[in-house]
């Protein structure tokens, strides 16, 4: 399937008519032609973006680079019950490691944190963002973040998570998975690596104890 097939595909299944998807997106519907029947096939990244933001999907996937599926159903993520935020697990700030499923803890939060679930920050790698070891991070399910936000992040085909701030450039394929540390290292995803990356969510708040 090509990127504009893509795109025609997605506006279709969510039921948006090509006046309205063009407007959302910032073009006109003659534009918008253009890019379903891949007449324009150099998409700005913003447009991109835009698509992937209405769709509630990567720019990965409309660019084709990751198959299509609900990345966000996973084990480890529960909904939020009333005022208490699920604890997933343990996140690795640093390097990726198995998160560890816990179905009977919760936090309890105030309503003005709007997370849909929460994990706990494992070893000292987003230090200098003020996430210590131990402290809990609440995370609000999105597959989008902007460059330099900080989000929980799945790689290695969805069985590990890491916490870092993500800058993704789609012009070039890539993305970086970047620590508040300077003793740990980046982590860099291009072209078909980005099939192992997967954006569970932005990370809103945190909650730390007194030490």
């Amino acid at each position: 399937m090509t990127i504009g097939e893509r795109i025609k595909s997605i506006r279709k299944k969510i039921g948006i008519s090509q006046v309205d998807f063009a407007d959302r997106i910032g073009v006109s519907k003659q534009t918008l032609y253009k890019y379903e029947n891949n007449i324009i096939t150099n998409i700005p990244s913003d447009k991109i973006e835009a698509i992937a933001s209405i769709a509630h999907v990567s720019p990965a996937f409309i660019m084709g680079w990751i198959d299509s599926k609900n990345f966000l159903s996973i084990e480890n993520a529960f909904p939020i019950e009333l005022k208490r935020s699920p604890m997933s697990g343990e996140i690795s700030c640093g390097k990726p490691r198995c998160t560890d499923e816990d179905r009977k803890n919760y936090v309890i939060v105030g309503p003005d944190i709007k997370a849909d679930f929460c994990l706990r920050a494992k070893d000292d790698s987003m230090i200098n963002a003020r996430i210590h070891d131990g402290d809990i991070v609440f995370i609000r399910k999105q597959d989008i973040v902007e460059n330099g936000e900080i989000a929980a992040v799945m790689v290695n085909n969805n069985d590990e998570a890491t916490l870092r701030r993500i800058y993704y450039y789609q012009e070039k394929a890539l993305m970086i998975l970047r620590p508040e540390n300077s003793n740990y290292q980046d982590l860099i995803y291009t072209g078909e690596e980005l099939n192992q990356v997967y954006i569970l969510g932005k990370a809103i708040a945190f909650q730390s104890d007194v030490k």
